[in-house]
């Protein structure tokens, strides 16, 4: 059974094109994989930064955490457990400000752990996350996927391939502020050409 897991990352809860995008794309996932479970984790009320004490909890051996780290490593380990169990992730990401939201940044941080989802080896790093397939909808007033300005297509990219998922698509309905409604339209188009 097709395991799907969808982060929402756009703080409107009304009117997101992101969220409208991720519906789509969902539906039409589950057409091509009946039965699959779908896993929702919104991101829009925030997501804590890593710091000290976060390094602190979750580089620790989990027998020898005290009650704090063991609550702030199980915040963490929730997201990993999610990742880690989904055969497809379909990411909403609006652009804010030319990158990614801030609780999108915040979650990939609590993500990239060594040992868990990536490793160094002699010839450089190496993702651990393999055989997943990730499908991101993009969603921007006026930057264009793949220009000069975007700096939040390539940074996903990036950063999801770092973890070892290298198969990702984009569903874009970008500069949207120019020309919305044929924007919109190719991209819900481009939801149907997915393929299984």
């Amino acid at each position: 059974m097709t395991s799907i897991l969808r982060i929402d990352a756009s703080i409107k809860s009304e009117g997101s094109v992101s969220r409208t995008l991720t519906d789509r794309i969902i539906g039409r996932l589950q057409a091509t994989h009946p039965g699959a479970t779908v896993t929702v984790r919104d991101l829009s009320e925030g997501v804590p930064q890593i710091d000290g004490n976060w390094i602190g909890a979750v580089f620790t051996p989990a027998e020898k955490r005290t009650p704090e780290q063991a609550r702030i490593a199980a915040y963490s380990d929730a997201f990993l457990a999610e990742v880690k169990a989904a055969d497809i992730l379909v990411i909403g990401m609006p652009v804010y400000n030319f990158g990614v939201p801030a609780q999108l940044k915040s979650w990939i941080d609590h993500l990239a752990r060594k040992g868990e989802t990536f490793v160094y080896t002699d010839k450089g790093p190496v993702g651990l996350l393999t055989g997943k397939r990730a499908i991101v909808a993009m969603a921007s007033d006026g930057t264009k996927i793949g220009s000069d300005i975007d700096f939040a297509s390539g940074y996903i990219r990036h950063m999801l391939g770092f973890f070892g998922i290298t198969e990702v698509e984009f569903i874009a309905a970008d500069a949207m502020v120019f020309n919305p409604e044929e924007t919109l339209k190719a991209a819900e188009a481009a939801v149907e050409k997915l393929a299984a």
